[in-house]
């Protein structure tokens, strides 16, 4: 649960190098934790994400037997793990830790009795430091002790963080060497009780590298920092830790944290992606959620068997990506029967084509082979062409053998049915080409091709061909083109879906085929407004009447963390020159789909806001993601906003009004959040008298939060005065 930065995404040119040769055989370097557990990725469950400090023996219980009833435990989730705040305040006289007498009023022992009743195990939390991270006594000084205490109540498994740690005590020393001693005296205290139990490190911050050095002493370690349950967060985690797979293997394991699938945060699709990337990346599969309100298609994603054997498969090779050009992903792992585990992630918004080859992969030239895809369990047969039009945010997954060409025969080939359009966000009234192709990748004939398009109302729809084929062939395509219009009105930003279908006969049987794309159309911004897009993926604007909307990537207008270069990358609608000395701006943010503090949505007001030395920016007031009320501002007339304000006590969901009072170089912040009746105030901040000289550019800006996430805020009811 520690808190920390997501770490940059492995060195592509070193990707380059490596991951070719890594096809061919293991992988994993370093020695794994002489325990002799863990040979695959643990499975289990873990209260954090659902729960936070409201843990108690009544919750564990119920959870445990409710993965006994559904099905969990018998797909493979077999451990119970009780995260942070499960203790009372201090220890006893003797200094042993003692459990929450509310909470835990028959002590750990008794609920580890009853899990493993059931055929389960227990987890259990405790710290490195003086106190863990919700400040509750630390094991610092006290490991042989903690560890003796874990096994006489039968802990099966230690998740163990590094907050509070006093590194005073190590002169000389850095936080990686004083955690390498701190976490191998509880490695070490562990086994010395005799006791199988799991060590896994949590120690994600920038600098820990815990994946350079744990394989020794832990069974498995956290990569990144802690998840939030949107897709961006998630892209983050799997990008921090998709690199690391040389440091993965049987028994020492690449954490990139807790499951989030049934939290409400994200879509099926989005769920689907998280649970097949973990998987590939051969993660640990913990579940964090309220286990019994699971839906039966969230179900569904936690206990896929074909997904889970991939994550398990004794091998214990973590995936290779071997192309991510554009956000567009493709990952091979080798598994213990020699088939490849093939997954296409599109990371981007809009659905997209991607393509590779059985070679590519890692197997055999010259064959025919078999597909399974591991979601829909459809199996076909390819002469080499592995492909997918894969959704927005989506992944498709697939088991890869060569198989013998006489079995082939008895398989339909492996077709694709794609659309592409010519420009992907179009004006209101304006028109572009999509193109619908079906293409055969399989050895075999594919006749009775019959293609057609459907889009929303109010869309002109105009073919530009013929739309059947009576034979197409092994290797080939059929496209047919239309002429789509936009509508001529609408909201600022609207996603059109287009549905196209095919028809086609394989030599067993009529099959049948959909797909879907998605046409940004915006509404132009006009003057007296005008745009600024500082991020390095281009943004989209539109607006319409008193509402706007940016879609837009970047990491925000702050000073970052642990010590990294300054960075502005937002984007913005505004009016040039609108604020004069004495003024006011006020706005709705009625969307903000951003993550973290940095990310999110509001007013901004600033010198020259599309300079191309990009001046200071005097002050934003905005909706972070993490839905509290930021304002940063330059107080020392650099290049960045160097200075925070939060309202951390205050969570506020959209729609949240905001509002900046300018009185010469002096600002206050105001926010509503009952579409303002009442003013609250956020602060009141005095900037560099060289960053507010005279009038200022004056709008509303978006960041997602990610370099490599695109989200889309929405706002009304700007005014500047």
């Amino acid at each position: 649960m520690h808190m920390g930065r997501v770490r940059d995404w492995f060195p592509l040119a070193l990707l380059a190098a490596t991951c070719l040769a890594a096809l061919g055989g293991i992988v994993q370097t370093a020695a794994a934790e002489s325990n002799g557990l863990a040979p695959t990725p643990p499975m289990g469950w873990n209260d954090w994400y659902s729960s936070y400090c409201n843990v108690n023996a009544q919750l564990v219980e119920l959870t445990a037997q409710e993965m006994v009833n559904n099905g969990m435990k018998a797909a493979g989730y077999d451990y119970v793990n009780v995260d942070d705040c499960w203790m009372a305040p201090s220890r006893d006289a003797a200094g042993n830790l003692v459990p929450d007498p509310t909470r835990f009023p028959n002590g750990i022992a008794s609920v580890a009795a009853y899990v493993h009743s059931l055929g389960m195990k227990l987890g259990i939390y405790e710290d490195a430091g003086t106190t863990t991270c919700a400040h509750f006594p630390g094991s610092y000084g006290y490991e042989a002790q903690d560890a003796a205490t874990f096994a006489a109540w039968g802990v099966d498994y230690v998740k163990y963080d590094r907050c509070n740690i006093p590194y005073g005590d190590f002169p000389g020393e850095s936080e990686q060497q004083v955690q390498q001693v701190l976490y191998t005296r509880m490695s070490n205290a562990l086994k010395a009780t005799g006791h199988n139990i799991v060590f896994s490190m949590c120690n994600p911050d920038p600098g820990d590298d815990p994946w350079l050095w744990g394989a020794p002493i832990s069974n498995l370690w956290r990569t990144t920092t802690d998840i939030e349950d949107n897709f961006g967060s998630m892209l983050g985690n799997f990008e921090g830790t998709v690199g690391l797979y040389r440091d993965a293997g049987p028994g020492a394991w690449n954490d990139p944290d807790l499951l989030q699938i049934g939290n409400g945060g994200g879509s099926l699709g989005e769920y689907t992606s998280e649970f097949s990337l973990w998987a590939e990346m051969a993660a640990p599969l913990i579940a964090s959620t309220n286990i019994g309100t699971l839906t039966a298609a969230e179900r569904a994603i936690y206990e896929n068997p074909n997904v889970i054997a991939v994550d398990q498969d004794p091998l214990g090779q973590a995936g290779v990506p071997i192309s991510r050009a554009d956000g567009l992903w493709v990952m091979t792992k080798q598994l213990s029967d020699g088939s490849r585990a093939v997954l296409l992630f599109n990371s981007n918004n809009s659905a997209a084509t991607i393509a590779t080859t059985a070679t590519a992969v890692g197997l055999p030239g010259r064959h025919v082979y078999r597909m399974q895809n591991l979601w829909t369990n459809a199996i076909t047969e390819t002469g080499g062409g592995i492909t997918a039009f894969v959704p927005g945010h989506g992944v498709a997954m697939f088991r890869v053998s060569v198989e013998s060409k006489r079995r082939a025969t008895k398989l339909s080939p492996h077709t694709v049915l794609s659309l592409n359009a010519a420009d992907t966000q179009l004006d209101a009234g304006q028109s572009t080409t999509l193109y619908e192709s079906l293409t055969n990748n399989g050895t075999s004939d594919v006749k009775g091709v019959a293609l057609s398009l459907a889009a929303r109302p109010g869309w002109q729809v105009k073919p530009l061909g013929p739309a059947r084929l009576p034979l197409l062939k092994p290797g080939r395509r059929f496209t047919v083109g239309y002429r789509i219009t936009a509508p001529a009105s609408g909201p600022p930003l609207a996603m059109s879906i287009f549905s196209g279908a095919a028809s086609f006969d394989p030599p067993d049987g009529k099959r049948t085929s959909s797909a879907r794309l998605g046409e940004l159309v915006s509404a132009p911004v006009s003057r007296p407004l005008a745009t600024a897009d500082v991020t390095t993926h281009p943004a989209s604007f539109g607006a319409s009447g008193r509402a706007f909307a940016i879609s837009s990537r970047g990491l925000g207008v702050y000073n970052p963390p642990f010590g990294a270069a300054s960075t502005d990358s937002y984007a913005a609608i505004y009016k040039p020159g609108g604020a004069g000395r004495t003024s006011s701006a006020e706005v709705t943010v009625t969307a903000d789909p951003a993550a973290g503090p940095e990310g999110g949505a509001g007013l901004i007001e600033r010198d020259r806001m599309a300079g191309p030395k990009r001046p200071p920016a005097a002050v934003v007031l905005y909706v972070s993601g993490n839905a509290t009320i930021v304002m940063a501002w330059n107080a020392s007339g650099g290049a960045d906003v160097d200075q925070h304000s939060a309202v951390p006590s205050v969570t506020v969901a959209a729609p949240v009004g905001l509002r900046l009072v300018r009185r010469d170089h002096v600002y206050a912040g105001y926010y509503s959040t009952d579409r303002g009746k009442t003013w609250n105030p956020v602060g009141t901040v005095t900037v560099a008298a060289s960053a507010s000289a005279g009038k200022q550019d004056v709008g509303v800006f978006h960041a997602s939060g990610l370099s490599t996430w695109t989200t889309t805020a929405t706002f009304t009811n700007l005014r500047v005065r």
